[in-house]
């Protein structure tokens, strides 16, 4: 029995946990040069390294027999198939998901800071490697969806970055959440960006990690004791982090909404990935509270064909984090929105994100086409023509059983 227990489950957020050097070999020779390390792997005293510990792991008949068992239980290096490209089909067999989206774990940092550094080879050419290393790895299994990066910072090369990007076997085009430097992200500039997704139907999506700067550092000068982050050491994910996830999402696609761009183009979809759902219900009713407001002195307002509650549930889904009610947010966002998620092999998604929220969805009564919406079927309508036609077909098919 896979952990799915034999449900059409599609999985809109997964991860590569990525060696230090990992798209190294993947880069142009005139950027390779400029690359550095995505992090220092240090190692303690009497330690192995994590990564070559993992290793020598994965290669032990004695740990691999424990695979299906231990499927949701090792995280990170030590869970098949999480950096082991050989290995993911395995991990997806145990699981029973149909598809992963499959994004990087440590390059959002980088890639959003490159961004926004000024150097566009740079910034370009580092996104280049990244998308070329995230399709190979991806390459092993048509289930594994790989999800390339496309930096906004320059009109030209976004358009081209895109097309490259689809032309290499990207699934979806991940954007920085962050606003980009010198022009909003609903500058007409990048309508050829939103075409070409649109066209050849794949997404557009927000993942953590590409927000810049979440908090200004003061908020944790508190005169109290450091507080550990959530895996233990003191690094980026405690409680007031955690509050301020949602923003740069929140700000930059309703500023996509309100100046127009999912009424330009109805049929691109977008997704939020890995940035929870608890602030949706109130996000979308503070957008429609704006539009109402404004709608009087602003023609872009006046404009719009929906109003900015529906773009939402036409265009935009969003995954909710186990922990979140996500039967609540289902409730108060409409079905159309929410998508599942495992963040496969990340501590952060735990050990059982389905039973969780199978649990949320059955207190709060969810009707049963929602729950296939929420498991896959929102999933294909984000995935347009990235998925196989069987995958799209076997959802549809589970909306009227």
């Amino acid at each position: 029995m896979t952990y799915a227990g034999g449900r059409l489950i599609h999985d809109a957020d997964s991860h590569i946990v990525e060696e230090p050097d990992w798209f190294f070999p993947y880069a142009d020779p005139d950027v390779r040069p400029r690359l550095a390390p995505l992090y220092v792997a240090t190692v303690k005293p009497g330690e192995h390294n994590l990564i070559d510990d993992a290793r020598r792991r994965h290669a032990d008949a004695e740990y691999r027999a424990h695979d299906a068992e231990e499927i949701m239980l090792r995280k990170n290096w030590r869970a098949t198939g999480s950096f082991l490209r050989d290995d993911r089909p395995r991990a997806l067999d145990l699981l029973g998901f149909a598809s992963q989206l499959v994004f990087n774990t440590f390059a959002n940092k980088e890639l959003q800071r490159a961004e926004h550094s000024g150097d566009l080879d740079y910034a370009y050419g580092l996104a280049r490697a990244h998308n070329r290393a995230i399709v190979d790895f991806c390459s092993i299994d048509a289930r594994l969806l790989p999800v390339g990066y496309v930096p906004l910072a320059d009109f030209d090369r976004a358009a081209a970055m895109a097309a490259e990007a689809v032309d290499l076997g990207c699934a979806a085009l991940m954007v920085a959440s962050a606003c980009p430097p010198g022009h909003s992200p609903s500058h007409i500039g990048l309508d050829r960006v939103w075409a070409m997704a649109r066209d050849v139907g794949r997404p557009v999506v927000f993942h953590v990690g590409g927000g810049g700067r979440l908090l200004d550092p003061n908020y944790f000068e508190n005169g109290l004791p450091p507080v550990p982050d959530f895996h233990g050491g003191a690094e980026n994910f405690r409680s007031v982090d955690y509050m301020a996830i949602p923003y740069p999402p929140m700000q930059t696609l309703a500023t996509m909404i309100l100046d127009g761009v999912l009424d330009r183009f109805p049929e691109l979809r977008v997704g939020v990935i890995e940035q929870g759902g608890s602030w949706l219900p109130g996000w979308m009713r503070n957008m429609d509270s704006a539009a109402d407001a404004f709608r009087k002195n602003e023609e872009r307002l006046q404009r719009l064909s929906l109003r900015p509650s529906e773009f939402v549930r036409r265009q935009v889904r969003v995954t909710p984090y186990p922990h979140e009610d996500a039967g609540w947010i289902i409730e108060h966002s409409g079905p159309e929105v929410c998508l599942f998620s495992s963040d496969y092999p990340h501590v952060e998604g735990g050990r059982n994100p389905l039973g969780r929220f199978d649990a949320s969805l059955a207190a709060a009564g969810t009707p049963a086409e929602a729950q296939r919406r929420f498991y896959s079927a929102n999933f294909v309508d984000l995935m347009g023509r990235a998925l196989s036609s069987d995958a799209s077909i076997d959802s549809a098919k589970s909306l009227t059983n």
